[in-house]
């Protein structure tokens, strides 16, 4: 079983105003198997969270540590990150104009595993990965998000999860922008590749609408930097009811 661990985080960005703490000491530990839903208000630090923990450079952490099976994360690249099996599916991917979705797919997996997959059983994993998201087969010839739709975008991230099988999975608002059969659809296949991997799933988001198709095992409420409160999925119910008010009032 592996295990990602998060020890009293503290990160910081530059603004215009200056250095920013955006958090403030969070800890918070994820298992192979186990689905972990990080909600709370805007600008409470969960987008930070998960690029902090992929490796983004905007984000400096000055205190703590991420641990992914007791290896130092923090001292890692961004590719020795997914190499040791870190995922992060972006809110917002970027456009790679001039590179294919196929050459893409085949060169993160070759980079990933440290050699290239058999031609016939790629082919083979990609076109029933594609099916499964009702991803038309034309779209592996397009360049990277180039022109893509909202929902073309998620469902390309959550091709990459299902091909790439990290041992742990950050999802930062991957339900933003879709509609109902989107959402259904992206929401399949993280489960998926959930049971087919064990994988290890942090998933940020507002909504609880995706938690009614991904069942998370616990659920973290973020405010200002930290973890205000956690329980089960039955907190995700009550933060729709009630909101976030108590949280930040206190």
């Amino acid at each position: 079983m592996a295990t990602l661990e998060i020890k009293n985080l503290h990160v910081t960005v530059e603004t215009d105003q200056g250095t920013k703490e955006i958090l403030k000491g969070v800890d918070l530990t994820i298992k192979s198997g186990e689905i972990h839903a990080v909600m709370g208000p805007n600008g409470s630090g969960k987008s930070t969270l998960a690029y902090s923990i992929a490796g983004h450079p905007k984000y400096t952490v000055t205190e703590g540590e991420i641990l992914l099976d007791g290896e130092d994360v923090l001292e890692m690249s961004v590719d020795e990150r997914a190499r040791a099996g870190l995922f992060l599916a972006m809110q917002y991917p970027v456009e790679i104009p001039g590179v294919s979705v196929s050459n893409f797919l085949r060169t993160a997996k070759t980079a990933i595993t440290g050699e290239a997959p058999a031609l016939r059983t790629w082919i083979k994993d990609v076109r029933e990965a594609m099916d499964g998201l009702k991803i038309d087969s034309t779209f592996s010839e397009r360049n990277v998000n180039e022109g893509f739709s909202g929902g073309e975008k998620k469902r390309h991230e959550i091709l990459q999860l299902e091909l790439l099988k990290p041992r742990f999975a950050i999802l930062d608002e991957t339900d933003s922008g879709l509609d109902v059969d989107a959402l259904k659809i992206v929401s399949e296949g993280v489960n998926r590749a959930h049971q087919a991997n064990d994988l290890g799933i942090l998933m940020i988001t507002h909504y609880t609408r995706i938690l009614k198709y991904i069942k998370p095992n616990f659920v973290h409420v973020f405010v200002d930097g930290k973890v205000a409160e956690q329980g089960g999925a039955e907190l995700a119910d009550q933060l729709e009811a009630e909101g976030y008010d108590r949280y930040v009032k206190a």
